[in-house]
């Protein structure tokens, strides 16, 4: 396990994927009922966990076979109180889903991990509210104790980090960052970004990570953004600016859809996995530190296939 001080292996430059939207895999292409976009429940049946697997497995197989590293991101992406409240968890409950979780991306680790493409295990942390509008906000201090919860569950699991996805606003990131480092586990912040950008509190991106980096004393690790099409964040990228070399991952969306697009699409846009590969290899040729790759709604293993062949060549 690393702790707070110690580079992660991404750290060091090399190309690492990671998977693309599960929820929206698992519910359009799988055909699952996930209430609230609960993933985590999955884990308690043999048919959830053998599907969950069946998820991961195209991903790990072609950062093998293109010999890049792999995160191994878990489905815990809901899986905080106020969440598993909603579908019946208790507290003991919630922290056996969380550590079965991690579980599960070890035997995936074992199985397929090879020496010149390590896997990395990272506990998901998802927004306590939306993970495309801010709604009811917390501070940095209430954000801080209801995270933790979940946190000293994935510092018990022995993750190798712990990575907060869809991030809205700042007061949460900085909570986030700060219980991290209460267990001494490194943390990844990934914003979600507008049509323009901006965090959906409108807040730009460069205020939001200044702002944590600030509050935090460059807690995380490294910044990611998420969540939303390459067209619409590229613009709010400054190169050469110390605050985008805080950036080092892209988690984007295939879909140009706004968010409140995508909330009302009864279908799936799934963009085209082609032109996704081609945009994320302009933002490598422009930001060449981008070197974590993966994707968000929408996206499966075959846009980060395109993402890993343009990325490559």
């Amino acid at each position: 396990m690393n702790t707070i001080n110690t580079p992660l292996p991404q750290q060091n430059g090399r190309l690492f994927l990671t998977d693309g939207g599960m929820e929206t895999t698992l519910i359009f292409h799988e055909g699952f009922d996930l209430p609230y976009f609960a993933a985590f429940d999955l884990i308690n049946s043999k048919q959830g966990r053998d599907a969950l697997k069946r998820y991961y497995e195209p991903y790990a197989a072609l950062a093998v076979s293109s010999r890049t590293g792999f995160i191994l991101e878990s489905p815990t992406w809901r899986a905080s109180r106020d969440w598993a409240e909603k579908m019946g968890y208790d507290r003991q409950q919630l922290a056996a889903a969380n550590q079965n979780a991690i579980t599960l991306l070890r035997e995936i680790k074992h199985e397929f991990e090879m020496p010149d493409s390590p896997f990395i295990i990272s506990g998901c942390i998802g927004p306590r509210g939306d993970g495309y509008v801010v709604g009811e906000a917390m501070s940095a201090d209430q954000a801080q104790a209801y995270h933790r919860e979940q946190i000293r569950t994935f510092a018990q699991s022995e993750v190798d980090l712990v990575s907060a996805i869809t991030m809205t606003y700042v007061d949460e990131a900085i909570g986030i960052v700060r219980a991290a480092g209460e267990f001494k586990l490194p943390v990844v912040i990934s914003f979600t970004t507008e049509t323009n950008g901006s965090l959906p509190d409108g807040m730009s991106l460069r205020e939001a990570i200044e702002a944590v980096d600030a509050a935090t004393n460059h807690g995380p690790a490294y910044y990611m953004i998420n969540c939303a099409h390459p067209d619409h964040f590229r613009q709010a990228l400054e190169e050469n600016a110390e605050w985008v070399r805080r950036i080092q991952g892209v988690r984007a969306n295939a879909s140009r859809m706004s968010h409140a697009e995508l909330d009302e699409a009864e279908q799936l846009d799934s963009g085209s996995p082609e032109e996704l590969g081609k945009l994320y290899a302009e933002l490598r040729h422009q930001f060449p530190q981008f070197n974590v790759l993966g994707g968000c709604c929408g996206t499966d293993h075959r846009h980060i296939k395109h993402v890993c062949q343009s990325c490559m060549h």
